[in-house]
């Protein structure tokens, strides 16, 4: 019993001493897009309807990416992009969203998926239903046409918000999105 004790008063000092490390480093200036800061920070309806949009927008790339992810007999290349696309909007959703917290401008926006920035429910349905070799076509051709919108709407973002981290998130999304466009032209190309 007096060995367990210890156990526990030594794993409850280690968590202690871990936590402390983490908010000094959060301290530190270090994480320039934490979500205390981005609400100091001057925001318009720019940013706001640009977090909204973009945080629907990358939900629907997510459903996109696990529907191709869901079948079989795709080209490793295309899963790998499916993969990467998950990896990379899933924490950009969780920024915006707290962006949004931090503003008190609720959560997801209501963007309309027939506004041409997102795929319909047709586009949808065709993906689902697409097996093999020709749901990693459609889906790369649907995704081509799903971030040129991103690519668009941040494009907004950089021209008319004045949040710092909003706009420059904006920035990243465009240089990501444009180098996956690029690569997803090149598998095209091979499949």
């Amino acid at each position: 019993m007096k060995i367990r004790m210890i156990a526990l008063a030594t794993g409850a000092l280690t968590a202690a001493v871990l936590l402390a490390g983490c908010s000094m480093n959060g301290m530190s200036g270090d994480d320039t897009s934490s979500p205390s800061e981005s609400s100091t920070a001057p925001f318009n309806d720019a940013d706001v309807d640009f977090a909204m949009n973009m945080v629907v927008h990358h939900t629907q790339a997510i459903e996109m990416a696990d529907v191709l992810l869901g079948k079989d007999d795709v080209d490793p290349q295309v899963v790998e992009l499916a993969q990467n696309i998950k990896a990379a909007q899933g924490p950009e959703i969780d920024t915006m969203n707290s962006w949004l917290d931090a503003w008190d401008a609720g959560g997801m926006g209501g963007m309309d998926h027939g506004m041409g920035e997102t795929m319909s429910d047709d586009d949808m349905a065709a993906l689902e239903a697409a097996t093999g070799a020709d749901a990693g076509r459609l889906f790369l051709e649907q995704m081509t046409i799903h971030h040129q919108g991103a690519i668009d709407m941040a494009q907004v973002e950089i021209d008319e918000g004045e949040n710092p981290d909003a706009t420059a998130l904006a920035a990243k999304i465009i240089s990501d999105q444009t180098t996956e466009i690029s690569l997803m032209a090149d598998i095209l190309a091979t499949l």
